[in-house]
């Protein structure tokens, strides 16, 4: 444990120290988010964040391949495939950030790494479902393996619309699948804990944690698409590389952890994978392309239920700790006790979710009161506005405070109005206290 805990900090430190170098390369090469309608920022933000991920996760592996440790991890090609996949993707990323590549040579490129890990060996030959169930061909091996490395990447990158949101959720649940292939490594081979999808996660999770700090609202950089294909290419990674190591010729509810090679992958990513079916069929009925933007993903529906940015974000960390945790839980614990703790937690989140529906109560308040300047301004009362100048401006009118010796007389330097003059209107100003 102590050599994994040691690698993730060297990949958190690692991302965190290089982001700002990061953030200095966006700017020279232009690789800046701009102010869309789709968008929840405010303020153009550099977009390469990935870089300082992708550095992050190399620097880590070159270390653990001079660790005896994980000697045995470096045998086989499948970590240099890992590797070489996020690099690939890393690339790719940084030239869509810098030059808005359109969506089939990002699809070809994503493709491309994928293939070139299954190549390397990092390619599913069972199905991760109790039985005896092996893929028939290498054909159809390489075909489910691309789809899925494909599908990873797009649905961490279709989750990536709040700050810090796409990092947190993959360190949440690449936590929780760390403990998993961390036991289960403990229970196969007590001398050697050694594991390469334990490895990769551990790595992948320190890297998420070390960008988190530049990347929580108020964000100062963004991952882009660099970041957020590598993050979901290696998470795809460590889970093909864990598929076949578990004992799934038998089934039934006393062997509920042999389901957990394909429920833990789906619960960590449910999240992602939930926005993009959902965008994907929401798209594609109203007769847009799959991949044509709009503002109805999870994270924009929470904001419209009232939530403050960071609150949305930390909400959804939640769902995705219920998921994740709960299917992890599987291997220590009866599925019905697990069962029990799970619908408790999801009634709880619920909850959270849908208190603005209730109370409208603030906490981590940020830029709540951004998006509610947004919204129609209220008249102010006694002034109708002048026909044909449109609504009228916001003015903030504070309630008048009583004098302890009875009504004060109008002062001379403030005559009263007849009601043929408009008061000055008030700007208002965004909670940075920038005009808008």
């Amino acid at each position: 444990m102590r050599a994994y805990v040691l690698l993730m900090l060297v990949a958190a430190a690692v991302t965190y120290l290089s982001t700002p170098a990061a953030r200095w390369l966006a700017r020279r090469t232009n690789a800046i988010s701009a102010v869309r309608d789709r968008d929840v920022h405010t303020l153009p933000t550099p977009r390469l964040g990935g870089l300082a991920i992708l550095l992050g996760i190399v620097v880590a592996v070159f270390v653990a391949s001079h660790m005896p440790f994980l000697e045995r991890v470096f045998e086989e090609p499948q970590v240099w495939g890992i590797v070489g996949g996020a690099v690939i993707v890393a690339v790719l990323g940084w030239a869509d950030d810098i030059w808005d590549l359109d969506w089939m040579t990002k699809l070809a490129g994503q493709v491309l790494a994928a293939g070139f890990m299954a190549v390397m060996q990092v390619q599913l030959v069972t199905w991760p479902i109790p039985g005896t169930l092996t893929i028939p061909s290498s054909r159809v091996s390489l075909f489910v393996t691309v789809l899925i490395i494909v599908v990873a990447m797009n649905a961490v990158n279709f989750v990536d619309g709040l700050d810090g949101l796409a990092a947190g959720i993959v360190a949440i649940g690449g936590t929780a699948f760390f403990l998993y292939t961390y036991g289960l490594t403990a229970q196969q081979s007590p001398m050697d804990y050694s594991d390469l999808s334990a490895m990769t996660m551990a790595v992948l999770v320190g890297a998420c944690l070390g960008f988190l700090p530049h990347n929580f609202f108020p964000s100062r950089i963004f991952m882009g698409d660099s970041g957020s294909m590598v993050l979901g290419l290696v998470f795809a990674g460590a889970t093909i590389s864990v598929t076949g190591r578990v004992d799934l010729s038998t089934s039934g509810a006393a062997n509920v952890p042999a389901f957990i090679p394909l429920l833990l992958p789906i619960a960590v990513v449910l999240l992602p994978l939930l926005d993009m079916g959902m965008a994907v069929v929401r798209r594609v009925a109203a007769g847009k392309s799959p991949f044509h933007p709009d503002r109805m993903h999870l994270h924009h529906r929470m904001l419209a239920l009232g939530h403050s940015h960071r609150r949305a974000v930390v909400i959804l960390y939640v769902w995705t700790a219920v998921f994740s945790f709960g299917a992890a839980a599987l291997v220590q614990w009866h599925w019905t006790g697990v069962l029990v703790g799970v619908a408790v937690a999801v009634v709880a989140a619920l909850a959270a979710t849908l208190g603005p529906l209730r109370t409208r109560g603030r906490f981590l308040d940020d830029d709540v009161a951004t998006s509610a300047a947004l919204g129609e301004a209220e008249p102010v009362a006694g002034v109708a506005p002048a026909p044909g100048a449109g609504p009228a401006p916001l003015l903030v009118v504070e309630p008048p405070v009583p004098h302890p010796a009875g009504p004060v007389p109008p002062s001379p330097a403030s005559p009263v109005s007849s009601g043929s003059a408009t008061p000055s209107p008030v700007p208002t100003t965004t909670t940075e206290g920038r005009p808008r």
